[in-house]
């Protein structure tokens, strides 16, 4: 059986080249392999793409990191709201936040990455992992590892507890609770903060990394001490270190949600929620207006992330995925990626929203790097046909 015959789903017309850029890229991976392609534009699903055994569209995956995103659009439905002002003290929200000179760190400061307290130096249980807002109480006592606003560095585990505690003490409700009430259940979307029992026997496990040769060296030469700011920042100091790769394989985190890294979603739901956020679907108006997607993607943090020691860029909470990652997108992008290999984005200005999944880990974490060519073919025939 070929490649080819193994793709199976969907384009509309004049997004065929997207279909035929996914049956190219399987080239280079597994047999086994298996994922999902989905993206809207301007609220109309135009690609709707999966492969792999015991796979289809509404098969569920780990999308780690591309939970953030839905964490943001919680924040940013609040602030729409006036519930929220980015320019507020995160203290003002939450008084024990101010411990160790944070007092001053506004709500913008926070979701840029640059409060500096990116994990806790005992580091987290796999029990506070799963829970935000153990996560917070932790955090809110914790000295931060440079000074607040001179420097940025991403606070993988950390960002989506510290919004929701955020989030928590301003409305009394958690923010999957919100994601759920507000943004979910209304569009019907296959991307869980939390995900119900019922839904168990669609998620499929995340499959290990399988490096080549070169690309295992390349990772046994990072660096790997319990005290840089990289293991504090994934929680690889803790007695217990976390593994990364094997988190959404918990239970307990599927369970639970946490706003960091807990989402459970297919590629639809990825796709589908960016498309409610910034165009609407199928006719329904946006969720959020075109002035809160203009302040939410302008770029708050670039240049050297002190946790990843690498070129990155963030907006307001979301990644700026059109600068660094896909600078061929319209400027003020907005997305996430997720370390098992997702994707998640929406183009205001071309009107394409972009969801990707994938079930077994890929190198080096973060975005597959396939990610590139389809949001690429994606791009360009949402351009052309729109």
């Amino acid at each position: 059986m070929t490649r080819e015959m193994r793709v199976q789903g969907t384009v509309a017309e004049g997004y065929e080249a997207v279909r035929d850029e996914f049956t190219a890229v399987l080239a280079a991976e597994d047999p086994l392999h298996a994922g999902q392609l989905a993206a809207y534009v301007k609220g109309r699903k135009v690609v709707d793409l999966w492969v792999g055994p015991d796979t289809d569209g509404d098969t569920l995956y780990g999308v780690y990191s591309s939970t953030k995103g839905a964490a943001h659009l919680v924040v940013a439905l609040l602030v729409q709201d006036g519930t929220l002002d980015l320019d507020r003290e995160v203290a003002h929200y939450w008084p024990e936040f101010a411990a160790h000179g944070k007092g001053a760190v506004t709500l913008r400061e926070l979701l840029a990455h640059r409060a500096g307290i990116v994990g806790a130096d005992a580091g987290f249980s796999p029990e506070e992992l799963a829970d935000d807002r153990a996560i917070a109480e932790r955090l809110a006592a914790q000295r931060p590892y440079w000074r607040p606003g001179a420097a940025f560095g991403y606070h993988a585990l950390a960002i989506g507890a510290l919004a929701g505690e955020v989030v928590f003490r301003a409305t009394g409700r958690t923010l999957q609770e919100l994601y759920e009430e507000r943004v979910r259940a209304p569009y019907g979307l296959d991307f869980f903060l939390g995900l119900p029992e019922e839904h168990e026997a669609r998620f499929h496990s995340v499959l290990p990394m399988d490096p080549t040769p070169e690309q295992q060296a390349l990772l046994a030469s990072l660096p790997t001490g319990p005290q840089n700011l990289a293991s504090i920042a994934f929680n690889r100091n803790a007695p217990e270190p976390t593994d990364i790769e094997t988190l959404p394989n918990s239970r307990l985190v599927r369970a639970k949600g946490p706003a960091s890294v807990g989402g459970v979603a297919s590629a639809r739901g990825l796709a589908g929620m960016y498309a409610a956020a910034v165009t609407g679907v199928e006719g329904s108006e946006p969720l959020l207006k075109a002035n809160t997607v203009a302040e939410f993607g302008q770029v708050q943090s670039i240049g050297h992330d002190l946790v990843s020691r690498a070129q990155k860029a963030f907006a307001v909470g979301f990644q700026a995925t059109s600068e660094v990652v896909y600078p061929f997108l319209g400027a003020g992008s907005i997305g996430h990626s997720g370390a098992g290999g997702s994707q998640a984005f929406a183009d205001p200005r071309s009107g394409l929203a972009y969801g990707y999944t994938r079930r077994r880990y890929a190198f080096p974490g973060g975005p597959a790097p396939e990610n590139e060519r389809l949001a690429r073919v994606a791009h360009e025939a949402a351009l052309r046909h729109a």
